[in-house]
């Protein structure tokens, strides 16, 4: 249960449902930082090597660039770490690897997924969070805001959310013995518990590993469903099939 000294992001889903997500605090922000960090220092102590292996004096090399080399190479820098930052949360869903290891995962305030522009400027906004060294600015935002948002996230409508473990059995629950999948649900109405099982797997789905996206919505569809033979390959036929029907037959009940 969420308290006052727990911040939490409350959403409603499209079938009008609520779901609280927990915020994460400075510590796992922290942590995911120093992976995603660690990762970026080892990128770029291999491509210093690499580099001295067609260039003996790097330093040599800069000096001798003109004043508009050096500032483009230094910006170049900083775009290879932004892209970094900003395609990781694109094609992962809001998380690096930093992200990944420690749990957690950039929304937009609405709960849904951050798309290019919200992860852009977010991470375009790292440069004035580090000012005046060591993320001070950032920190410093962080500890004046209820959802420890620093001023990228403000600036883009994001935050970071922690993910919850997600108990995979109660999905894959067998129907009662001596049914079928489809006699199983056909021609009856959902139970509440049912219902709320089918929602939060839909709003867990984009998170999960496709194969296990498909095999739990799968088993919900055999459950929930009441499908004949053709009905139920029509539905399967792709996950977005899979996941419109289950949404429907959750809306019929709220």
């Amino acid at each position: 249960m969420s308290t006052a000294s727990s911040p939490h992001l409350d959403v409603a889903t499209p079938e009008r449902v609520a779901l609280t997500l927990p915020v994460a605090g400075i510590g796992y922000r922290c942590l995911a930082w120093l992976v995603d960090a660690s990762l970026l220092f080892f990128f770029w102590i291999v491509a210093y090597f690499v580099f001295t292996l067609l260039v003996s004096d790097v330093l040599g090399v800069f000096q001798g660039l003109s004043g508009l080399g050096q500032t483009l190479l230094v910006v170049g820098v900083f775009a290879t770490q932004w892209l970094y930052w900003t395609l990781a949360e694109v094609f992962w869903h809001g998380q690096t690897p930093g992200k990944r290891a420690l749990g957690i995962r950039v929304v937009r305030m609405d709960g849904s997924p951050v798309g290019l522009y919200e992860s852009a400027v977010r991470n375009l906004c790292r440069a004035v969070d580090f000012l005046p060294a060591a993320y001070a600015t950032g920190c410093i935002s962080m500890l004046l805001t209820r959802q420890h948002r620093r001023l990228g996230d403000l600036l883009a409508g994001t935050l970071l959310v922690r993910e919850e473990r997600i108990d995979l059995d109660k999905y894959t629950t067998a129907p009662a013995p001596g049914a079928t999948p489809a006699a199983a649900g056909a021609s009856r109405a959902l139970t509440p518990e049912e219902v709320e099982l089918v929602l939060a797997f839909l709003a867990r789905a984009p998170g999960l590993q496709p194969d296990v996206r498909l095999r739990l919505g799968t088993r919900l569809v055999d459950r929930v469903g009441g499908l004949s033979g053709e009905e139920r390959e029509a539905v399967l036929a792709s996950p977005e099939r899979l996941e419109s029907f289950l949404r429907a037959r959750a809306r019929a009940e709220v």
